[in-house]
């Protein structure tokens, strides 16, 4: 080849990116949630997985601020979303802009796929239509024979024509076998033809309550009815596909009775009706026109400078995710190699024999108290021993016999008689007490 173009990987994935979004409209999703992560910035990321098989799926702030589902782990959830690459890393992805429990959520996909389904074929078409009948002296009603909704639209029938006849063709309008009920009685009203106009619904309630009343085969069958039928299923607000497919709809049954029964004002249900095939009309242009502005806004929505921010966002949120699990294995690294420290310092600490010194110490001071004890009892003995000899030649003791001591004027202790004259002064000192003399006569030894 000569001069080939050689691509980037970068402008590989942008390029693929383009494409996948460009030829790929906005899809609907059901399965289950796993690996969901709520990113500080607000996004949210997770996988949508079923049986077989799973994707990455992103969820920006911009998306999921005003959603009241938040989606855990392990839910079914429905989603609608586009397919996108993550161009950093190459990856297929969904970029999720709705999000829900799977459940009534599943039904609304399952009302619009068959209503898409059936305004394909035409079967809402104005045009096949058949107006209702100017003179009616029979109204058929399929319904419940004991609900609220029989009971309004005789109510009204009484009130404004009461010479109209109504036939009743009884049957269930809520639970599994409704539906195949409702189609038995449509087919028992057609074949004994004996009404001008039939009105088949019953009261409000929730969707799984008025599901019957999109039933495929029953929404055919009334398209197909050659007798003119009003459909009148819930409240205003409600909406089944027999509504559609009907040649009128009335918002709730007592305005049915009110639609077949002859008023004063014909003028009034001239215009009525061209309200409600003008409704009709509109209704249809703008769902003619819905998917060619979904797809212009799109191709607008791919090329828009918010994609490549978002997939910026994307790759920080990736990045800020990983510097948290490697920060957190550091931590844990740090952790453990704490506890191995301190596991070590605890077995080289100083407090093993540190104890073992105190309990030698305390053996000791216990040994030294006992021979202090030891040598102060032996040592009281002695004293008290020589307490005793020292009794035994101490003077006092001698005094105690009968015996005295004289001291002279200087204190000084007489001991013989030379040492004294009379006139002297004298102090005898006895074992208890003792007295003051004068010295008359001195003796000598031998006397």
């Amino acid at each position: 080849m000569q001069n080939p173009d050689i691509y980037s990987v970068s402008r590989l994935n942008s390029e693929v990116r383009l494409t996948l979004e460009l030829q790929f409209q906005t899809l609907w999703l059901q399965g289950e949630v796993s690996n969901f992560v709520a990113a500080a910035s607000g996004h949210w990321y997770f996988s949508l997985k079923d049986s077989a098989a799973q994707v990455k799926c992103a969820m920006f702030k911009m998306a999921n601020r005003n959603s009241t589902f938040r989606p855990q782990n392990g839910q079914q959830v429905l989603i609608r979303a586009r397919i996108s690459v993550y161009e950093p890393r190459g990856e297929y992805q969904l970029l999720a802009e709705f999000i829900e429990p799977a459940g009534a959520g599943l039904l609304k996909q399952q009302f619009e796929q068959l209503k898409a389904k059936l305004q394909g074929e035409g079967l809402f078409d104005p045009e096949r239509k058949k107006a209702l009948p100017a003179q009616v002296r029979r109204v058929g009603v399929i319904t419940s024979p004991t609900g609220a909704a029989v009971r309004d639209i005789v109510t009204v029938l009484k009130r404004r024509a009461p010479g109209i006849e109504v036939i009743i063709y009884p049957s269930q309008v809520q639970g599994d076998t409704a539906a195949a009920q409702l189609r038995n009685m449509l087919s028992s009203a057609i074949r004994r033809n004996e009404v001008d106009v039939l009105i088949i619904g019953r009261g409000g309630g929730s969707l799984e309550d008025l599901w019957c009343f999109n039933d495929e085969a029953l929404c055919r069958a009334v398209a197909a009815c050659p007798i003119p039928i009003v459909s009148a299923v819930g409240h205003e607000i409600d909406f089944a596909l027999t509504d559609f497919v009907a040649d009128v709809r009335a918002p709730t049954p007592s305005a049915a009775a009110e639609l077949v029964s002859p008023d004063q004002s014909h003028l009034l249900d001239r215009i009525l009706q061209l309200k409600s095939r003008l409704q009709q009309a509109q209704r249809t242009i703008l769902q003619h026109a819905a998917p060619k502005l979904l797809n212009l806004s799109q191709r607008l929505l791919a090329l828009h400078p918010k994609r490549r921010l978002q997939q910026q966002q994307q790759r920080l949120d990736e990045l800020q995710l990983r510097l948290s699990a490697s920060a957190k294995r550091k931590l844990q690294s740090a952790q453990q190699q704490q506890l191995y420290l301190d596991k070590s310092l605890r077995q080289l600490s100083p407090v093993k024999t540190l104890l073992a010194h105190t309990q030698h110490l305390t053996e000791l001071e216990r040994r030294l108290t006992n021979a202090q004890h030891l040598r102060l009892k032996h040592s009281k003995q002695q004293l008290a021993q020589l307490s005793l000899q020292l009794n035994t030649v101490s003077p006092l003791a001698t005094l105690a016999r009968g015996y005295s001591i004289t001291f002279d004027d200087k204190q000084q202790v007489v001991t013989s008689s030379q040492q004294l004259k009379a006139g002297d002064k004298v102090v005898v000192k006895l074992a208890d007490g003792g007295f003051d003399a004068e010295v008359t006569r001195l003796r000598q030894a031998d006397q």
